[in-house]
């Protein structure tokens, strides 16, 4: 039975109590995913645009690791399985940058470096009221439940 959780708001309050926005959007479906404490691990290093590298946004990559997780193939697959994979994925990818107008970490947040220090950002209340990761994460959460949730039906 399909429980309707708000994912959205499931995924700003981890983001808020400290997770990266890929582990932020991860533990917001850790009800669907296999092996939810190894996912959130694994999503650890996707933060920040990809360890602060600020390339694709966290956010994102928290949607694909969950469509992997749920989706995947764990052997040589070249055909259907993989296509439907990448078509789903796509789909959701072209949603999310419709919505805010890139995949990319530094676009997103308005910054102009190409990468940063990989010191993690100091999380106090100006940081939340200064940057569109909590939206980013929430939105990419909503996006992903309305792709699952349409699949159930």
């Amino acid at each position: 039975m399909y429980i309707k959780v708000n994912r959205k708001e499931l995924a700003i309050k981890y983001f808020e109590e400290g997770y990266n926005c890929s582990q932020a959007v991860v533990l917001a479906f850790k009800d669907l995913v296999k092996d939810p404490e190894n996912l959130v691990k694994i999503a650890a290093p996707f933060g920040g645009g990809l360890s602060r590298m600020r390339e694709t946004c966290g956010a994102v990559s928290g949607m694909v690791l969950v469509m992997g997780n749920l989706f995947g193939y764990d052997t040589p697959e070249t055909g259907d399985k993989k296509h439907e994979l990448y078509e789903n994925t796509q789909v959701l990818l072209r949603i999310f940058e419709k919505k805010y107008g890139s995949l990319t970490c530094r676009v997103l947040r308005g910054m102009t470096q190409i990468h940063d220090d990989s010191t993690p950002t100091k999380r106090d209340e100006n940081f939340y009221k200064t940057t569109p990761c909590s939206e980013l994460v929430g939105g990419a959460a909503e996006i992903l439940d309305e792709f699952l949730t349409s699949k159930k039906n």
